[in-house]
């Protein structure tokens, strides 16, 4: 099973697709941890979870994510102490029962060395990755490591990019496509922006890889309407948002439930 082909089938059976963010390394407190998350929302409905490797400068990510990013570091997380995590807990779908992919920065990525990060990743039973500041042009040197260690590199597109560019983008990714549906950083909205649906039927007229949209997708409602359009979804400041708060990983489940159960009745 990897990423892709796991979120194909899915989608190709008729279900909408619900990608769950979980910041890797940050205390959850009640005596749970945030493998305990993953397995949560895993159980819940999301077809997959993306783990947030927590840097220290996460250029994409709003309030929400940085906070939860600086915890996870002040509670003494790292990107190998992370993936030994993960690698302990069964990793993957023979762990967590879904895909996993990891969100980090280039910099995490470098500081390893590209090679010994892919291998990592795959030693700990993550299938994919997602480095929002790696762009096309350079990610050459990556992915070719990533494609000998059998790790997917999922692509990033915003509502700005030339519909020549899209083509190239979705060429280039593999796991899924992943649209960002507003200018900006990541964070909780009172409403979907009419980018992200913009953007989501671009996409889909230039490859029949997944397409899902990130970035701006709070609660159920928003994740129907995006998905007039979009395959899917992937929700992560308001499930953090909960995790901060003091929600513990029933709460959180309960979110990425309510989208499932939303998803599904269309």
């Amino acid at each position: 099973m990897n990423l892709e082909s796991t979120l194909r089938a899915r989608r190709d059976s008729g279900h909408k697709l619900l990608v769950a963010y979980v910041t890797g390394g940050l205390p959850v407190g009640g005596g749970e941890t945030w493998i305990e998350v993953v397995r949560a929302v895993a159980a819940a409905g999301a077809d997959a979870v993306e783990v947030g490797i927590p840097f220290s400068d996460p250029v994409m990510d709003g309030p929400v994510i940085q906070e939860a990013s600086r915890l996870a570091l002040e509670a003494g997380t790292t990107p190998r102490g992370l993936l030994a995590e993960l690698a302990g807990a069964g990793g993957g779908a023979g762990g967590m029962g879904v895909p996993l992919a990891v969100m980090t920065y280039f910099n995490v990525v470098h500081a390893f060395g590209l090679d010994r990060f892919a291998q990592s990743l795959s030693r700990s039973g993550v299938d994919g990755a997602i480095i929002p500041d790696l762009p096309l042009d350079e990610a050459g040197p990556w992915m070719a490591e990533a494609v000998g260690h059998r790790v997917e590199t999922v692509m990033l597109a915003a509502p700005t990019t030339p519909d020549e560019r899209l083509v190239a983008i979705c060429a280039a990714s593999s796991g899924f496509v992943y649209g960002v549906g507003l200018m900006g950083v990541t964070g909780v909205r009172d409403s979907l922006a009419a980018s992200a649906l913009a953007l989501a039927k671009r996409l889909k007229a230039v490859t029949d890889k997944p397409v899902l949209i990130g970035v701006g997708v709070s609660d159920a409602a928003q994740a129907v309407e995006a998905c007039s359009e979009a395959d899917g979804v992937v929700i992560g400041s308001a499930l953090m948002r909960r995790l901060l708060e003091g929600a513990g990983s029933s709460g959180v489940a309960e979110l990425i439930a309510e989208v499932r159960a939303a998803l599904e009745a269309g």
